[in-house]
């Protein structure tokens, strides 16, 4: 067997040597490609005898393609991803990839429900993975989005108003106000036959206090708002500690429950809830603590707690509201004795929202002898329910407000755009709306009609998910910047006289990352007669964020669908597309752009990975180390991204971790608030803070708030890399990720790679069955059937 062949040939034997001289059988071959069809030959000399990329120290492990991944996401697992109970709550939790939240019990072990031990509620270590909800107190911190939807509440309250006044036996978007039997009535529409839908959520994170935007700061500005004051934190301290509860909480506390919160924390104990990282049995102990034997579990304040918390681990979880059955089912489990009165005293207090749904909006009305329409009963949050119905009527404004005859610089724009831009410029002539499908080659279409629109006249801004993503837009200079600065008024055309965005034409890309409230925000930022392009890959992860407001356009199917035909090139295209069929195809690689790097446990996983980023990829592949990013499924475990980063940093950027566990020059990852990520370089630290260099602008991060939202950076999970991609990417595939893997993570995952992609592989036949067989979970929504009853279907 030669040592070094040309990726994607067939090994030469049925066996394959380690270093220690044994021989290994090599994987059976299947129809699809497999272990055999990687090679995976000669040896580093190196005590694990796994090969490097490259070969570069005498034998490389080239992979024609790497198979694998596992069956599909894990069905329970840990806020960490990784793979444990999520607050070891058994039964109903499912956590979203990156909105972990690892809430601690100080206090012993803790009983489900009001009347067994408990378990003060422990520090919470959230920690934000570029898309869930804030860490730590990230109920104190603000986001620009979160600041302009509070901005524009009275538009929200004129639909909702209009929402209200829609008959039906309880208004959509309305409070519930009448009795349990009418609350029953609805639920009994649903329940025959009906079975409930087997949600599972992620550990919950506490939304963010809306308040104004802070104006866009031109020098470096603490990264989070103003947090509360000293006498309110003392106060809130004493109840804590009166209640047995860690006083590190105090401030987060502060935060979630504003004005008088130690007033309000000693009268309801279980608002403890409202803070990331805290779980019902931890609250169950705080109010046994305080209350004595008036707690119990049948306590109504108990019930509507458990409501809002359950609803907000379902938006972790990417739901924008959930159905009866499922919730009243998760509120059984967490010893709720009255569940479907837990969900009315919730609705009637104002904590959220219930829906009727009819299945079938176009089914005709019933005559007086016929059975009524069937409805889906959803209860939500409503912040999420008002994003939602926003969004909705936002885009059938766009819609439906488009003049017939377009005028002539469109028509200008649709004769000046380039050959493969021709469809979609002729697309977005005479639509409001407009989809586009593609991967990143097909990035320089929408990049062609924004210069097309420029050209002729017309005011154009292409947004994107990250800094990355618009250094990645061919020829968009001056008009282009991400979401977030766009909606906070640091880039883009500014502000009309009516408050609207001075723009004809907004394109954004990467839209899969859209939540429910930023495209919300987008949406009604929007002026009449406006066209709107979202462009994206289909196939990559959802949104952290609640919602999937891309995949949910596409299926209602109320605009145009231009699917790019321009395709990735070269080795890495090839193996990406083949993914996002569900087929992991072998694929010729002369140019080592994929290798393979076979591993038999966690340990070796992380060591080949700091090998192969500090040593192999920059000597073979001449890729150097600050250009090579690792991803991995989760946080947790033996290979989650704190193990890879502490190892990558003993590696790469050794010290004593002075200022929180960082030195100058560590790579990072900040997370300012929920669905943002950015990632930079550590500078210096001092009493203002730690400050950073992101995407070269500098950011400076309160010492207090460093552990909630600031972590290294060397390895990420597939969610908080989504929307950038370097020239070398080591992907990590620990044996025990294997209910973690899915098509879109491995999709996602695997096209970070520009140049160079190495699969660090430990899940054998696990990762072709992801690929073939585990797409994403279903998330529940509304916005097809909200548009479905205001726009027609598109042809």
């Amino acid at each position: 067997m030669s040592t070094e062949p040309g990726l994607g040939a067939k090994p030469e034997a049925d066996k394959e040597t380690t270093a220690g001289g044994t021989a290994e059988a090599a994987a059976p071959t299947t129809d699809r490609a497999t272990a055999s069809d990687m090679t995976t030959t000669g040896t580093d000399g190196s005590p694990s005898g796994t090969a490097e990329a490259g070969g570069a120290d005498g034998g490389g492990a080239s992979l024609g393609v790497a198979d694998g991944a596992g069956a599909g996401e894990a069905g329970t697992r840990g806020a960490d991803g990784d793979g444990g109970p999520a607050g070891g709550d058994g039964g109903l939790s499912e956590a979203a990839e990156d909105g972990e939240a690892d809430g601690t019990g100080t206090g012993g072990p803790a009983s489900g429900s009001a009347e067994g031990g408990g378990g003060s509620p422990g520090g919470a270590d959230a920690d934000d993975a570029g898309g869930g909800a804030a860490d730590g107190g990230g109920a104190a911190q603000l986001s620009e989005a979160a600041a302009e939807l509070a901005a524009q509440r009275l538009e929200r309250e004129r639909i909702a108003q209009r929402k209200a006044e829609r008959k039906g036996p309880i208004e959509s978007g309305a409070k519930l106000s009448g009795t349990a039997a009418d609350l029953l009535a609805a639920i009994r529409a649903v329940e025959g036959g009906e079975k409930p839908a087997a949600t599972v959520f992620a550990e919950p994170e506490a939304a963010p206090r809306r308040a104004p935007a802070p104006e866009p700061a031109r020098q470096p500005q603490p990264a989070a708002a103003a947090t509360p004051g000293t006498k309110a934190v003392a106060a809130v301290r004493g109840v804590l500690t009166a209640g047995g509860a860690p006083e590190s909480l105090a401030p987060q506390v502060a935060a979630a429950l504003g004005d008088g919160a130690d007033a309000v924390l000693r009268e309801d104990p279980w608002q403890l809830l409202r803070v990331t990282g805290v779980r019902p049995d931890q609250a169950d102990g705080f109010a046994r603590a305080l209350l004595g034997t008036e707690c119990g579990p049948d306590d109504e304040r108990r019930g509507r707690a458990v409501t809002g918390w359950l609803l907000e681990q379902a938006a972790v979880a990417g739901h924008t509201a959930l159905e009866m059955p499922a919730l009243t089912t998760a509120l059984a489990q967490r010893a709720v004795p009255d569940p479907e009165a837990a969900v009315q005293s919730a609705v009637a207090e104002g904590d959220a929202l219930v829906f009727q749904d009819l299945l079938d909006p176009s089914a005709p009305e019933p005559e007086e002898d016929e059975p009524e329409r069937p409805v889906r009963v959803l209860v939500g949050l409503e912040r999420y329910a008002l994003a939602e119905e926003s969004l909705a009527d936002g885009l059938a404004r766009l819609v439906n407000s488009l003049a017939k005859d377009a005028p002539e610089p469109w028509e200008a724009v649709a004769a000046a755009a380039s050959k493969s831009a021709a469809e979609l410029a002729r697309a977005v002539t005479g639509h409001g709306l407009v989809l586009h499908t593609g991967g990143e080659a097909a990035r320089a279409e929408p990049a062609a009609l924004l210069a097309a629109a420029r050209a002729a006249g017309l005011r154009a801004f292409a947004a994107t998910h990250t800094p990355d993503g618009s250094g990645r837009l061919p020829g968009g200079e001056g008009a282009v910047g991400t979401v977030s600065d766009l909606l906070a008024g640091a880039a883009g055309p500014g502000r009309d006289a009516d408050g609207a965005l001075d723009l004809d034409l907004l394109i954004v890309l990467d839209a899969p990352q859209l939540d429910v409230e930023g495209a919300a925000m987008l949406v009604e930022a929007l002026p009449d007669g406006a066209r709107l392009v979202l462009s994206g890959d289909p196939a990559v992860l959802w949104s952290a964020g609640p919602g999937r407001v891309f995949a949910d356009l596409l299926a209602a199917r109320v605009c145009p669908q231009i699917a790019s035909r321009t395709p990735d090139p070269g080795p890495l295209g090839e193996l990406v597309s083949g993914i996002g069929v569900g087929e992991l195809t072998q694929v010729g690689a002369p140019g080592k752009e994929v290798v393979i790097v076979p591993v038999r446990d966690a340990g070796e996983a992380v060591h080949r990975t700091v090998q192969l980023v500090a040593d192999s990829v920059p000597r073979a592949i001449g890729v150097p180390a600050e250009q090579t990013v690792v991803i991995t499924p989760g946080h947790g475990g033996a290979a989650g991204t704190r193990a890879l980063n502490a190892a990558l940093k003993e590696r790469l950027n050794p010290g004593p971790g002075r200022f929180g566990g960082f030195d100058p020059g560590d790579r990072i990852v900040h997370s300012p608030a929920p669905g943002r990520t950015a990632w930079g370089q550590v500078v210096k630290a001092d009493a203002e803070g730690l400050h950073l260099s992101c995407a070269d602008a500098p950011v400076v991060v309160p010492k207090e708030q460093v552990e909630h939202s600031v972590r290294h950076g060397w390895a990420l999970t597939a969610h908080q890399a989504a929307g950038n991609r370097w020239p070398a990417a080591v992907v990590v595939l620990p044996g025990d990720a294997v209910q973690s893997l899915t098509r879109p993570w491995v999709y996602t995952a695997f096209s970070r790679a520009e140049r160079h992609l190495s699969v660090v592989h430990g899940v054998e036949q696990a990762l072709p069955k992801a690929v073939a067989e585990s797409l994403p979970k279903p998330r529940t929504t509304r916005l097809p059937l909200l548009l479905r009853t205001q726009v027609p279907t598109a042809n």
